[in-house]
């Protein structure tokens, strides 16, 4: 049985009066993951920035 299936057996197990929390913590996560990817996404421009601005960058696109 793999993870997935795990986790759909013991949510089909979990009490009906607790779904709500057990939604609210999958949407938790599903947030996180999607700010962690900005993040990177922001310190990966901040350091790609420096290249990016360089006069021979410029020069280079220039006759695209």
């Amino acid at each position: 049985m793999n993870k997935k299936e795990l986790l759909l057996n013991e949510i089909e197990q979990v009490p009906e009066s607790f779904l709500d929390e057990v939604l609210d913590f999958v949407h938790f996560l599903k947030t996180k993951i999607t700010k962690e990817r900005l993040d990177t996404a922001i310190a990966s421009e901040s350091t790609l920035k420096k290249d990016w601005l360089r006069p021979e960058e410029d020069e280079a696109w220039q006759t695209l």
